[in-house]
C-alpha cells in the first residue's frame, strides 16, 4: 500500500512539471495580430448574425402566408 501512495506523488509531480513545459511553449500573440483577429471574429459572427435574421423574416414570412392562404 505504501508504494502506490508513493507513485501518486511522483505521477503528480511529474504532471505539473509537464503541465508547466507546455506553458512555456505557448507563443501569444502581439497586439496588433490580437485586434485584428478580434475584429474579424466580430465581423464574422454580425454578418452570421444578419444572415440568420434574414432568413429567419424571409421563414416567417413564407409560412404566415401559406397558414393565411385560402383556396
Amino acid at each position: 500500500m505504501g508504494e502506490t501512495t508513493n507513485k501518486e506523488k511522483a505521477q503528480k509531480q511529474s504532471w505539473f512539471t509537464g503541465l508547466k513545459a507546455e506553458f512555456k511553449k505557448i507563443i501569444w500573440p502581439d497586439q496588433k495580430t490580437l485586434t485584428r483577429q478580434t475584429v474579424a471574429v466580430i465581423a464574422t459572427s454580425l454578418v452570421v448574425g444578419l444572415i440568420i435574421a434574414l432568413l429567419d423574416f424571409i421563414i416567417q414570412y413564407g409560412v404566415s402566408f401559406l397558414v393565411n392562404f385560402s383556396f
